[in-house]
């Protein structure tokens, strides 16, 4: 089983200390939910409902929050209580985490609240492939007063990290008692409740962003209500609030949602039930399904299927790269894609994103960022397609699938040619066997930050992870092309020609780089061979030299750079990008865009190779029990990791110095795939 997470008051002992950390729940589109866990909007992309109109990237921030209140009626005393939380831009604030009790998520938030001799127990849950939520409160009332729950959304109807455009109100219209519609902008959202939902005079608000101001992002964002929802229950007597918010016109064509019975009618409080039961049973499912048995990694399985979306354009399933921020990359994809998909036995889902980006490969290139409307795919990478030929392998190696290497294996007999005969963004294979890529001002590697005409890691030239990934997938191809020889889908000579010129350059590619990248004074291996100082620094990139299918050091070289990797880069929450003793290292990550930038990879600590490290020591210490038990050892702190933050789970990045809260994304896709494949590991060798 996996982790259920609870917080108490000791959690939030002030309004500052309950903003540290937020929950989330994607519906399979794009769209998501996530606000603190004391219930405020703490960043403008923070949403109760952040709605997904055309998978995976037209977001919009439909229900910024929702404002909770209630009210104690003893006789003519009546007596008013704020439950929610937030900060506003005038320096006032709602205080409502002083009565919250506990906070709790395994596969959907729980509040708690009491008040008085009034306990409220409130939970929420996203439907998959819709833009619906719902909300349940469940009200005990143990009180010798007569209460009332008032529920007040605060709307934005914009694109996500916009603002609302000035003059544009809400609409809000009844449809006979049977639900409520709101619109504004365009765009029109159906309230469907069990209790009484009635019209109240435009309101807004200015929201002020704790955690977008340390960033430089916009620090406040405007709000706006139209309708109260609410539910009077009397001393001693217990009721549900249900509160179905849907962007879905299905659910406005209901007969009668609120007289009959049953889901498909539309019953308010049915049919919440039902999106929350939903949702912990699919994720019940993803647990049985992985197999896996550690409690961390089965809360990762379900973390990991967060990513997973529907891209409407294509008509399959791609990896988001992570949440708040970003959309689905290609790089981002190919390493995120064997721990999000196939650690977890989601065949399926991994199969159809590699068709995905296989029917957007162009000139031996994938894409990294893929187009909306009539804009073009960009290809601005060089190691996106060697990862999804190692992709395919990994798949082939996982589910046991023969014909995805038949069916894969034109594009990949193109990736090799592109880059054997040299393709776009100056990728090519030099004389050497080793390939050169990037000029000017692209940028083509992970490392890939531009700011204006600034490149911090421009690495241009031959890097030391694209060579490394280079002659895997060269292997691989000559793997692939003699197991098709099997099946007859190639002639004997072609096998034999085309596996021997695979094998050849392999082995040309690897003669150049043992001879050219090892450092004996630094006992690791360069960076990058480009002729600058950047070329002898000590950075993380070397470690997938060890880590991928087939590798071309010596055992003893292996193990020097694991080691050199572990005393100069490893953090118990990821791998720093260059040591700290090189003058170009920013100990910290934060302000600015400019600043930001500047220490992106200038030391800072990222998540994902981190299990590309614990995956290399496992290998050069032969997968003994003692290495295993030294992993699991070191891994047990990342518990730590998901309680923060985004609870459950990883982070993009933390600083270089002292990695101790989580930056950039909240949940980062390759964060949780890389960790996810050395539990598999452990379980699995």
């Amino acid at each position: 089983m996996g982790i259920r997470w609870i917080y108490g008051r000791q959690d939030w002992k002030t309004l500052e200390r309950g903003q540290e950390n937020c929950y989330l729940m994607t519906n399979g589109l794009g769209g998501f939910s996530s606000l603190t866990m004391t219930g405020s909007a703490a960043r403008n992309d923070h949403a109760f409902l952040m709605a997904c109109t055309k998978a995976p990237n037209n977001r919009y921030n439909i229900i910024h929050r929702l404002s909770e209140k209630l009210e104690m009626k003893n006789g003519q005393d009546i007596r008013k209580y704020t439950l929610s939380s937030q900060e506003f831009a005038d320096g006032t604030r709602e205080e409502g985490y002083r009565y919250l009790t506990e906070f709790a998520y395994e596969d959907t938030p729980v509040w708690r609240y009491l008040v008085n001799g009034v306990e409220i127990e409130k939970e929420t849950a996203v439907r998959q492939k819709e833009n619906t939520i719902a909300v349940c409160y469940r009200i005990k009332n143990r009180s010798r007063s007569d209460v009332c729950l008032r529920v007040t959304p605060f709307y934005q109807f914009c694109p996500k990290g916009e603002q609302p455009e000035s003059g544009i109100g809400l609409k809000y219209q009844p449809a006979a008692g049977r639900y409520s519609c709101i619109e504004s902008a365009g765009l029109r959202l159906y309230c469907i409740t069990d209790g009484c939902d009635k019209k109240s005079p435009e309101t807004e608000e200015t929201c002020y962003y704790a955690y977008d101001i340390c960033d430089g992002r916009r620090s406040t964002g405007r709000a706006k209500s139209c309708h109260c929802i609410s539910m009077s229950v009397e001393s001693g007597c217990g009721k549900t609030l249900s509160i179905v918010f849907s962007m879905e016109k299905k659910y406005a064509d209901m007969e009668s949602p609120r007289e009959q019975t049953g889901e498909e009618s539309g019953n308010a409080g049915k049919l919440a039930e039902a999106v929350i039961e939903e949702l912990k049973e699919s994720r019940r499912t993803l647990e049985e399904q992985s197999g896996l048995k550690d409690q961390t990694a089965c809360c990762l399985v379900k973390s990991a299927r967060q990513f997973v979306s529907l891209r409407e354009s294509t008509g399959k399933e791609t990896i988001l790269a992570g949440f708040p921020f970003f959309e689905d990359w290609g790089r981002d994809t190919m390493i995120a894609l064997p721990g999000i998909c196939l650690s977890t036995r989601q065949f399926d889902d991994a199969a159809s994103i590699l068709r995905t980006f296989a029917r957007y490969e162009r000139n031996g290139l994938m894409p990294n960022l893929f187009p909306e409307g009539k804009n073009e795919p960009m290809y601005n990478t060089v190691d996106a397609a060697l990862l999804f030929i190692n992709c395919v392998w990994l798949y082939y190696k996982a589910s046991g699938d023969e014909s995805m290497i038949e069916e894969m294996y034109p594009v990949m007999e193109r990736i090799i040619d592109s880059y054997m005969e040299g393709t776009d963004y100056d990728i090519r294979m030099d004389d050497d066997g080793l390939i050169t890529a990037g000029s000017g001002l692209d940028q083509v590697t992970w490392m890939d930050v531009r700011v204006g005409e600034i490149l911090p890691t421009p690495r241009h030239g031959k890097p030391v992870e694209i060579n490394a990934y280079w002659y895997n997938a060269l292997r691989i191809m000559a793997e692939c092309t003699r197991m098709l020889s099997g099946n007859g889908s190639m002639r004997r000579n072609d096998v034999r020609n085309f596996a021997e010129r695979y094998e050849a350059a392999a082995e040309r590619t690897k003669r150049s780089f043992t001879e050219k990248f090892w450092m004996e004074e630094k006992q690791c291996l360069k960076d990058v061979l480009s002729g600058t100082k950047a070329d002898c620094q000590v950075r993380c990139n070397q470690i997938w030299v060890v880590s991928l299918p087939f590798t071309m050091l010596d055992a003893e070289k292996e193990r020097k750079v694991t080691d050199t990797v572990f005393e100069k880069l490893y953090t118990p929450y990821g791998l720093r990008t260059l040591e700290e003793a090189d003058p170009e290292f920013k100990p910290e990550y934060g302000g600015e865009v400019l600043k930001r930038d500047l220490a992106y990879h200038q030391g800072t600590v990222w998540v994902f190779p981190l299990g590309a490290y614990y995956l290399a020591y496992l290998k050069v210490n032969g997968y003994s029990e003692n290495a295993k038990a030294e992993v699991r050892s070191q891994l047990e702190v990342l518990c730590s990791a998901l309680r923060e933050g985004c609870i459950g789970q990883l982070p993009e990045i933390y600083d270089g110095a002292v990695p101790v809260s989580s930056k950039g994304c909240f949940a980062q896709a390759w964060s949780t795939g890389e960790i996810l494949r050395v539990y598999e590991a452990l379980e699995r060798n």
